[in-house]
C-alpha cells in the first residue's frame, strides 16, 4: 500500500521586529520613572544643580580683583558647566541601566528604544532646566555677571548646552562598557570642544586647521551664542543661527542614540 505523499512546508524566516512608533504615552512614563529614580539619589542631585553653582562662585572670586575678565568667560563657562554635568551624569545613568540588565526588560516590553531616548532626554532636560536657572540666576543676581543682552537668552542658552550634553551622554554610553569607560570618553569628546570653542582665544586666530576642525564642534556656537547675548542688547541673527546649531546637534545625537542603543554590555 502506497503511503499518501506528504508535502514538505517550507520554513518561513523569523520576521524581522518592526520599530516600535514614539509615543507620548511610553515617553512620559519612561521619563516619570527616571525622575523617581534619581529622587533617591540624593547625591546625583546635588551634582547636577550646585556643581555649575560652585564652579560658576569660585570663577567669580578668582577674579575678584579684575571683574572684567569674569564677565568677559562668565557667560560662555555658564553654558560649558552644565554641559559637562549632563554628559557625565546622563552617561552613567544610561550605562548603569544596561548592565543592571534593566534596559533589556524594558526593551522586551511594548516600549521602543526612541521611547526610552526620549524619555531620558525628558527626564534630563527637566533637571537640566533647573540647573541652568539656578546657574544664570546666581551669575546675573548674585555675582554680578555683566550682560548686554537680556539674562532670559542666556538661560536659552545654557538650557541648549545642558540638552547637549545629555544627548552626547546618551550616545557614548553605547560605546562603554563599564562606568570608568564612560567617564574616559569625556577627554575624548568634551575636551577638544572645550579648547578650540573659542573660550580661551577667538576661533579666527588659530591655526586654520584648528579653526576648520572648531566650525564643526557645537561648543563653539554655544560659547557663541552666549558671547552675542554679553554685547547685543537685541536677539541678532548670528544668535538664533547659534542656538538653532546646538538645538539641532543635540536632535541628531539623540537620534544617533537612538539608533545605537544596545540592550545589553557585551
Amino acid at each position: 500500500m502506497t503511503s499518501p505523499t506528504t508535502t514538505p512546508t517550507t520554513a518561513h524566516p523569523a520576521a524581522t521586529p518592526r520599530p516600535r512608533p514614539l509615543t507620548l504615552s511610553r515617553t512620559t512614563a519612561t521619563a516619570t520613572r527616571v525622575l523617581r529614580q534619581l529622587s533617591h539619589d540624593p547625591r546625583t542631585i546635588a551634582l547636577l544643580m550646585l556643581i555649575p553653582c560652585v564652579m560658576l562662585f569660585l570663577l567669580r572670586y578668582v577674579f575678584d580683583g579684575s571683574p572684567g575678565t569674569f564677565d568677559n568667560i562668565g557667560a560662555s563657562l555658564l553654558g560649558i558647566f552644565p554641559l559637562i554635568t549632563m554628559f557625565l551624569v546622563t552617561s552613567i545613568a544610561t550605562l548603569r541601566e544596561r548592565t543592571s540588565g534593566t534596559l533589556e526588560r524594558l526593551l522586551a516590553m511594548p516600549l521602543g528604544k526612541g521611547d526610552l531616548i526620549a524619555g531620558y532626554a525628558l527626564a534630563f532636560g527637566a533637571l537640566a532646566l533647573v540647573q541652568s536657572a539656578l546657574a544664570t540666576g546666581l551669575a546675573v543676581w548674585f555675582l554680578g555677571l555683566d550682560v548686554t543682552g537680556s539674562p532670559w537668552l542666556l538661560l536659552l542658552v545654557a538650557l541648549l548646552d545642558a540638552l547637549l550634553g545629555t544627548a552626547l551622554g546618551l550616545f557614548v554610553s553605547a560605546f562603554a562598557a563599564s562606568e570608568f569607560q564612560a567617564v574616559q570618553f569625556m577627554p575624548a569628546v568634551i575636551f577638544p570642544q572645550f579648547l578650540l570653542c573659542g573660550l580661551f582665544t577667538p576661533r579666527d586666530r588659530m591655526h586654520p586647521a584648528l579653526e576648520t576642525i572648531s566650525d564643526v564642534l557645537p561648543m563653539s556656537y554655544a560659547v557663541d551664542g552666549m558671547n552675542e547675548v554679553l554685547r547685543h542688547p537685541d536677539i541678532t541673527t548670528a544668535f538664533v543661527r547659534d542656538a538653532l546649531i546646538v538645538a539641532g546637534c543635540a536632535f541628531l545625537v539623540l537620534a544617533l542614540g537612538a539608533a545605537t542603543l544596545k540592550r545589553r554590555t557585551a
